[in-house]
């Protein structure tokens, strides 16, 4: 879904026929200022559909960022400031403050996981575990996190799950029959040991370890050579990454990125001038 349409939808979500309580008071344009303000630690992202949200509803604002997608923001300090009718800012202010603590709210929690893990060779993924439509939100603040993305559809990698697996009756003949229709690069899923084995001795570009325990990652890690790269995945817990990280797994998944991320404490203040 396009950023636009999205937006709208939004919008017409929030105000289907309007909003009943500022119509009602009769109010008429009042020009002033805002500050969009952090009430917590955050990195922040979702500055484009925060922004967008706010033009489409008051063209003639001025809006000016103090920070970069990506930067960390400290509690209290201004994230931007707004200039503009403050009644149109005030019936976006709902649905912009979604956007953008939602999307901070993946990049901070994304950083969390980034920093568990510093010093290690390893990276933290993403997974496809996103609200419908907004994927490609949620993954631009997956990187704003320092994360990296896994496929962002099934149109774009391939990889072997137990379900393919199972169809197809073993590892092998999956394997098999996907190089014979397609020349992209192959991830496997495996479980067990057994399984990494027969992905190894498949020469596969990756080998996803599924929900395995700690000292069953070790010995994986000893089956598989260099050339072939390493995913862990399955209840990565922030205080799991560690030594997850430490056994020498290339990659982590964690799906809790986008699927499980606190919302970031931002607020909206107008300065509403007498005159």
């Amino acid at each position: 879904m396009l950023l636009n349409d999205l937006i709208k939808a939004a919008i017409k979500e929030d105000m289907p026929t309007g909003d009943v309580t500022t119509d009602s008071l009769g109010l008429t344009p009042k020009l002033g200022k805002a500050v969009l303000k952090a009430k917590e630690d955050i990195v922040l992202s979702g500055l484009l559909p925060f922004e967008s949200t706010m033009m489409l509803l008051e063209p003639n604002a001025k809006i000016k960022w103090h920070f970069e997608e990506g930067q960390r923001i400290l509690k209290g300090q201004n994230i931007c400031s707004l200039e503009g009718d403050l009644i149109q800012i005030l019936k976006g202010e709902r649905v912009s403050l979604n956007f953008l603590g939602h999307l901070s709210g993946i990049a901070s929690h994304t950083r969390r996981f980034v920093d568990a893990v510093a010093g290690t060779k390893t990276r933290i993924l993403d997974t496809r575990k996103t609200l419908p439509g907004y994927r490609d939100l949620e993954k631009r603040a997956v990187v704003h996190g320092g994360g990296y993305n896994h496929r962002m559809n099934l149109s774009t990698a391939i990889l072997i799950k137990d379900n393919h697996i199972a169809v197809m009756g073993g590892i092998q003949q999956a394997v098999q029959r996907v190089r014979k229709n397609s020349n992209l690069d192959i991830e496997v899923e495996a479980c067990t040991l057994d399984e990494v084995k027969i992905a190894v001795s498949l020469n596969v570009r990756r080998i996803l370890l599924d929900n395995m325990d700690t000292p069953t990652l070790v010995q994986a890690r000893t089956l598989i050579p260099d050339t072939i790269e390493t995913e862990a995945s399955g209840n990565m817990s922030l205080a799991r990454v560690p030594e997850v990280a430490r056994v020498g797994i290339d990659f982590i998944s964690v799906g809790a990125l986008t699927h499980s991320a606190p919302v970031a404490d931002v607020s909206l203040q107008f300065d509403w001038q007498k005159k």
